[in-house]
């Protein structure tokens, strides 16, 4: 599995952002009542970025190579594959937090309560973000010496 690339979170982001602000549109148009992230949203992104970093240090300890720790490597695909998943979606929720704020800047006169909970709904996607960016770099094996992605060290 290929590391995250910084294109493809922007992209999502940007697509989270473009598709959120066509929906809330869309709705305020047709009258309905527009979409504000409930309290709770920030708070189970930003436990469930804490769960994805505390399931990767065991993969992160056998990388660095402490003593004594094993790790069942399909436990380690799996927290990898979770830590690559939590950092997309977290792109994507990242930019439909951002496409709320900024749909509802654009009102006439803006609910100051639903732009503070779209900024946090957006600030625990963000930490979401952090947390499956950090777990994928911990289940990162580092190159073998010899092997044909290690580097010479330094001097030589």
């Amino acid at each position: 599995m290929t590391r995250t690339k910084t294109s493809s979170l922007v992209s999502l982001a940007g697509l989270g952002g473009a598709l959120m602000w066509l929906l809330e549109t869309a709705l305020a148009g047709a009258g309905s009542a527009v979409l504000v992230p409930p309290i709770a949203l920030p708070i189970v992104l930003i436990v469930i970025a804490i769960v994805v970093v505390v399931v990767a240090v065991p993969v992160r300890r056998v990388s660095r190579g402490t003593p004594n720790a094993r790790v069942d490597p399909f436990y380690a695909t799996q927290v990898l594959a979770l830590a690559k998943a939590s950092s997309l979606s977290a792109a994507l929720l990242t930019g439909a937090g951002l496409g709320i704020v900024a749909f509802l800047l654009t009102r006439g006169a803006p609910a100051v309560a639903s732009i503070g909970l779209a900024l946090a709904a957006t600030a625990g996607a963000v930490g979401l973000l952090i947390g499956g960016l950090v777990a994928e770099h911990w289940c990162r094996i580092p190159p073998t010496e010899g092997g044909p992605t290690s580097q010479p060290a330094a001097g030589q």
